[in-house]
């Protein structure tokens, strides 16, 4: 199995971390930004990063393994920006029942501009739970100019 690294913040530091593999999947018992996949050696060393490592996403997955969906649908995520479509599914098929966030996302878009490693998609978390069978409340958004100064520059 290739090695897993946590990256920092920054991008310019990164942590070793263990993992383990189901079905296609690799488990990770931790929480984090982002993280990389390091293939082959030292001279021909490539670095595949993994992009999908929303902190929503992987605590809606941890959640649902961690717990029955009867709790789970009694439970509330608070997220200082509103949940991607990518995690507003994770939120989903977990089982989570109330959403509550700051910073929307079509306002975290014009904070953050055309960022490359981030390109924010403008889809709202209201219309992903809206598709499904499951009630998701959703709150927000709330005390956005303090949410978008966590995001500024980013």
């Amino acid at each position: 199995m290739p090695p897993l690294f946590v990256v920092g913040p920054e991008g310019k530091t990164s942590e070793l971390v263990n993992y383990r593999v189901r079905g296609n999947h690799m488990v990770v018992d931790r929480l984090f930004a982002a993280a990389e996949l390091r293939l082959g050696d030292a001279g021909s060393e490539r670095r595949v990063r993994i992009v999908t490592a929303h902190a929503e996403r992987l605590l809606a997955t941890r959640a649902c393994r961690e717990y029955e969906p009867r709790f789970l649908a009694a439970c509330t995520m608070y997220t200082s920006a509103e949940p991607c479509a990518m995690c507003a599914g994770a939120v989903y098929w977990a089982g989570i029942g109330r959403v509550v966030y700051g910073l929307a996302e079509r306002r975290l878009k014009e904070v953050t501009g055309n960022h490359a490693e981030n390109p924010t998609l403008d889809l709202p978390c209201r219309v992903v739970f809206a598709a499904g069978r499951r009630p998701i409340e959703v709150i927000g958004p709330l005390l956005e100019d303090e949410a978008a100064a966590l995001h500024a520059g980013a």
